[in-house]
């Protein structure tokens, strides 16, 4: 039975909150925003019907607090919550307090959260369902240190130590040789428990060279589940992804079926509902391991909806309420490529350091085929407290080749300053011969660009195309300063005035 949804809280904030609030737009329903501090002027709670004070700017003490969201959910009236990515997506204890609380969690359950978000869990799920994962080993409370060396030597070295829960990159160590262990299992386990308050970790093979490839899964509450295509998402820094795009470059016909079956298995598994990622790493001979499950949207889900069609939000907002799925596998089809970039307030050439501060100038590119997903507008404020992430730029072609041109050229298009930006590293990775040519792994950055330098060529055009961008910058942030100011010192507009009460209510304790 469907259950009509009205009103939704987006528990996030950034381009991910933009995001779920158009599709909400789309369908007729009336958007919640909640903001800390330091995001009070942010575009999403510029874009929100309603928008609600959370507390301090710490995420801590705003977006992540349990009882300040369910507090602002019952105060505005909303049916449901939906997390986004981050922060409280894969918290099965706040999906439960939804449950408790009479609230739908745009998600999955509690259960499957529990289930999928331990590794070792995931694995044992994984292996029932008939998947390959990698040799590894699980590290007992009694295990000592020579326990742990007869378990690496069985596993067989290089060794991944993992955290058993979380992701992300962190509390992960690789480890080459058996004198090294004992150190990467203590600081592995110290960074676990800081990050995710759980220090297990477990040992894992460590494959040299693999890519990372991901399917996105649809499972509604009636039983059907349907995978809806790969993405490749081997460009990554610090186990961080940071191109993604799909199809993968080395997939066929008959591999995209086998893990394409590979995920929807492991999802049936675990009693799966709503969307969802598996992820695999598959070696130089395309034999492909379980990794994990994502219990969320990804960030890269965007790439999947340029090439099915498919807006995955909705989907999750249809899947929530109770709707079947009204696509079957034989429904999904993958059209040309697509490619994203996710573009950070970060310093490549000082190590992706992040880089805070205001946008002065920020000029988006356009033309056919281009999407861009951001959190932020001009004179926008990139604070220190939360992940520096910008935009999404998002690009589909009618082939691999097209699609990398048409990333070529919107990258270039960009206007951006008052800030350091991953535009110029985007640039330099998409005109790499190997990325071009589609071979990939895991360690490509690494292998690619030893020294973390990431220039374009300083020729002489190059030189004479940076002069000319820098006058043009110079110039239109001067206007738009000036504008800006000439604006701001006129009285506020009758007409604005009404609008901007009528679709932004900003409620700070009392309606």
């Amino acid at each position: 039975m469907s259950t009509k949804i009205k009103k939704i809280l987006i528990a996030n904030r950034g381009e991910i909150a933009v995001r779920v609030m158009r599709a909400c737009r789309d369908m007729g329903i009336t958007s919640v925003a909640v903001f800390s501090e330091c995001d009070k002027t942010a575009y999403h709670v510029r874009m929100a019907d309603e928008a609600y004070h959370i507390g301090p700017s710490p995420s801590t003490e705003s977006y992540l607090v349990h009882d300040k969201i369910i507090d602002i959910a019952k105060r505005s009236g909303a049916d449901a919550i939906h997390p986004g990515y981050g922060f409280l997506a894969e918290n099965a204890e706040f999906s439960q307090r939804c449950i408790d609380e009479g609230i739908i969690f745009i998600g999955p359950t509690p259960e499957t959260i529990r289930l999928l978000g331990d590794k070792l869990k995931a694995r044992e799920t994984a292996l029932k369902a008939g998947l390959q994962v990698t040799p590894g080993a699980e590290l007992g409370p009694k295990d000592n240190i020579n326990a742990a060396l007869e378990k690496a030597d069985l596993v067989g070295f290089p060794v991944l130590v993992k955290a058993a829960a979380g992701g992300g990159g962190k509390g992960m160590r690789i480890v080459q040789s058996p004198e090294l262990l004992q150190e990467a299992l203590e600081t592995a386990s110290r960074e676990a428990a800081s990050a995710f308050g759980d220090g297990r970790v477990y040992l894992e093979r460590y494959l040299a060279r693999p890519r990372h490839i991901e399917f996105q899964i649809l499972c509604d509450q009636h039983g059907n589940c349907i995978h809806l295509g790969e993405r490749e998402c081997s460009i990554q820094r610090r186990h961080q992804k940071v191109i993604e795009e799909s199809p993968s470059p080395i997939m066929t016909p008959e591999l995209r079926e086998e893990m394409g079956a590979a995920a929807v298995n492991v999802a049936k598994k675990s009693g799966y509902v709503g969307a969802g990622t598996v992820e695999f790493l598959v070696d130089e001979d395309r034999t492909f391991y379980f990794l994990e499950v994502n219990t969320r949207l990804q960030v890269e889900h965007p790439v999947t909806e340029m090439v099915t069609g498919l807006d995955l939000v909705k989907e999750q907002i249809l899947i929530a309420r109770g709707s079947k799925l009204l696509l079957s596998q034989s429904d999904i089809h993958l059209t040309g490529h697509a490619i994203e970039c996710r573009i950070y307030a970060e310093d490549p050439q000082a190590g992706f350091m992040p880089s805070t501060g205001t946008l002065k100038n920020y000029r988006l590119p356009a033309g056919p085929g281009v999407r861009v997903d951001s959190g932020v507008v001009i004179f926008s404020e990139i604070p220190v407290y939360y992940d520096p992430i910008i935009a999404k730029l998002i690009v589909w072609g009618q082939d691999r080749a097209e699609a990398i041109s048409r990333a070529q050229r919107a990258l270039e298009e960009y206007r951006v300053s008052g800030l350091k930006t991953t535009i110029g590293f985007h640039r330099v990775v998409l005109n790499n011969k190997k990325f071009i040519a589609g071979d990939l792994s895991t360690k490509f950055l690494e292998e690619e660009y030893p020294d973390h330098i990431y220039r374009i060529l300083d020729d002489k055009l190059r030189q004479n195309a940076a002069i000319a961008v820098a006058l043009d910058t110079f110039t239109r942030e001067r206007k738009i300063a000036m504008d800006y100011q000439r604006y701001s010192d006129r009285p506020a507009s009758s007409w604005a005035s009404f609008h901007k009460r009528l679709n932004l209510r900003t409620f700070t304790g009392s309606r």
